[in-house]
């Protein structure tokens, strides 16, 4: 199970499965809360005529599930031959409130007047266990509450113009043997109980006699909000006005947040233009406006594991944001920033992770390894927003930033890196990497240091901190000077080494596809250097089609997701590393079929995966992951400026 279609306004985040029915729906937060439970049963849409009813998702209909053209806004089309109806949604959240608003068009495929009702089931977990939250009919302003303490949800809609539901039901879901209350829908009537409490869901029905080949409108909303009181002024706006115009307002502005970037869009091939704008708006959705950047709004994933994407990992965020600098939108980047100045250690460095709301994420990194105390962190995500900070400033010009940050971050942040060295080797020392598996001094993170407090003296000289700005570079030497210690003699970088507590040193030989994109984009070193040549060969040789559907893994033996006789699955972001480097050494048609790989992996709503069954092709973990979308963007903007 993916998320085909994920909506968003920087508050308000949904998520739509295969079916096009709610599956995720995070609120105040981008990320947080998860007021569903991916674990169970979801909202359904239910439909009777002429005495048969169906849920949408109970098998029989034919569900497409896509994106509307340059915009947040789904188009998901449900048909079902034998009841000869079609449902025609366009699924959005509302440019100036926190609505998720379905914009239906109902179409009778028989000749012959029918009435059509349809139900929208909705089930909400806002208190942690699903045990203490209340959902009632209101019958003042007609909509269904669902509410704890201060998260209300009003849900209500219209038929045409201004008929609202005709009946409605509120009772028990999943607890005290109860499967829920959408079942009381499919006889075509609703009970119209009015309150309940508990573990709670609810189901309202919209009715209407159509014509023979009439299509008619039915409107659906779930406001959340802070209080009853603000969430029924924006229900009473929607009631009283057209849906269309909301609709029409939402395309407006995700058009208007594109067109900083039509200049670059124009000169990308065709072909590719609505995968990469698709790519930058789902970039965009998982993008809080607080500052928080999502890994992936999809959590299936804990279906499977233990936890879920939805944490702002540092480095995630700074892939994000990378290629909307490069595209000129600005707003995000700078709002992550503020995200992590605030975040960041007062010792200079960023934690493994954090929740949307500026709490530290969960982490399966120790404090100790070995018998020596540790930090649990990756350096590399502290290393890259340094470095992304001095990508925003070459694109935006923007002075009055780092004169901002220089202070609060980017020097405690470099000044942090220049200590964490080992004398033993005059590389970094151990964290973790960043796949978040190993505790060693990684290939990939030793580089992206390098790069770091490269970026940091470039950003001292416009400061004005010449003193500092020779520091880092003098850092910056040194350790690259250092790199080719993790060279194997066989002709490759290793994944990483390691100094224990006596001043020995262990190497992990592992050949890891960060081990050569590290080196190529943050190191310094040439596509023609001997080191970046060979290693590449092994990459080649040992990470590329290693599978029937070809692509590119970590690194060999990822027991990730691992279900296999193969090394490992392949990645997208893996893949379309490879492609990068192909492209600067000018070997373009092998760059364009990895490019392809991508391209054919995507959904046909555009959304792209973590990872892929290396038989089949099929989907693995979560999908959208951000990351990959940020890489494919990354991806066409370098072929384009070769062209």
């Amino acid at each position: 199970m993916g998320r085909p279609v994920v909506l968003s306004n920087g508050q308000l985040f949904v998520g739509l499965d295969e079916s096009g029915l709610v599956h995720d729906f995070y609120y105040p937060y981008v990320g947080l809360e998860n007021l569903t439970n991916a674990r169970s049963l979801q909202h359904k849409i239910g439909v009777w005529v002429d005495g048969q009813f169906q849920w949408t998702n109970g098998g029989g209909w034919e569900i497409s599930v896509t994106f509307a053209p340059d915009a947040l806004i789904s188009h998901v089309t449900m048909r079902s031959d034998s009841l000869g109806v079609r449902l025609e949604s366009h699924d959005f959240i509302d440019s100036e409130h926190n609505a998720f608003i379905r914009s239906m068009k109902v179409t009778n495929e028989r000749d012959n007047e029918r009435e059509i009702r349809i139900f929208m089931h909705q089930v909400f977990q806002i208190s942690r266990l699903g045990r203490a939250d209340t959902a009632m009919y209101v019958p003042d302003d007609e909509y269904i509450l669902d509410y704890k303490g201060r998260c209300c949800l009003l849900i209500s809609g219209k038929v045409g113009e201004d008929k609202v539901f005709d009946q409605y039901s509120v009772g028990n879901y999943g607890i005290e043997g109860k499967a829920g209350t959408f079942m009381d829908a499919e006889d075509g009537e609703l009970t119209n109980n009015n309150v309940e409490h508990g573990g709670v869901d609810s189901v309202i029905r919209f009715s209407h006699h159509a014509a023979g080949g009439e299509t008619f409108s039915v409107d659906y909303w779930i406001v959340a909000a802070d209080s009853q009181t603000d969430g029924q002024i924006i229900h009473n706006k929607l009631k009283s006005h057209p849906i269309d115009e909301r609709l029409n307002k939402a395309t407006t502005q995700w058009h208007s947040w594109l067109n900083a970037s039509q200049e670059n869009l124009a000169k990308i091939d065709r072909a590719d233009r609505q995968l990469v704008t698709t790519s930058m708006l789902i970039v965009k959705a998982h993008c809080d406006e607080r500052g928080s950047i999502l890994a992936s709004g999809d959590s299936s994933i804990f279906n499977y594991g233990r936890d879920y994407y939805c944490y702002c990992w540092p480095r995630d965020a700074a892939y994000a944001i990378w290629p909307l600098i490069r595209n000129g939108q600005f707003k995000e980047a700078l709002n992550f920033f503020e995200f992590a100045r605030d975040t960041k250690h007062p010792d200079g460095y960023l934690m493994h992770k954090y929740q949307p709301d500026r709490a530290i994420g969960s982490t399966w990194h120790p404090l100790i390894h070995g018998k020596s105390r540790e930090l649990a962190i990756q350096e590399d995500e502290t290393a890259i927003v340094v470095y992304m900070m001095a990508e925003y400033f070459k694109y935006s010009k923007d002075m009055d930033f780092v004169h901002s940050y220089y202070d609060s971050f980017i020097s405690p942040a470099a000044q942090f890196m220049c200590d964490f060295i080992d004398v033993e080797t005059g590389l970094p020392h151990a964290s973790y990497d960043l796949w978040e598996e190993r505790f060693s001094t990684s290939t990939y993170t030793v580089s992206v240091v390098i790069a770091s407090l490269e970026a940091a003296a470039r950003l001292a000289d416009v400061a004005g901190h010449p003193d500092d700005a020779f520091r880092w570079r003098d850092n910056a030497k040194r350790i690259a000077s250092n790199i080719d210690k993790l060279y194997h003699p066989d002709g490759y970088f290793r994944k990483g080494l390691l100094v224990d507590e006596f001043g020995k040193i262990t190497y992990d030989d592992t050949l890891d596809i960060s081990s050569l994109y590290g080196p190529f984009m943050f190191a310094g070193l040439s596509t023609d250097h001997p080191m970046i040549d060979s290693t590449l060969k092994h990459v080649e040789q040992r990470l590329l089609n290693t599978s029937p559907i070809g692509g590119v893994i970590r690194y060999e033996n990822d027991n990730y997701f691992r279900t296999k006789q193969y090394k490992g699955n392949p990645w997208i972001v893996c893949t379309l590393w490879l492609a990068q480097i192909y492209i600067e050494l000018d070997r373009k048609p092998e760059a364009e079929q990895l490019l392809d790989w991508a391209r054919q992996r995507a959904l046909p709503s555009g959304v792209m995966s973590e990872q892929f069954d290396p038989d089949d092709g099929g989907t693995i973990s979560v999908t959208p992951l951000v990351w990959s979308h940020a890489e494919f963007v990354n991806t066409v903007l370098d072929l384009s400026e070769v062209d």
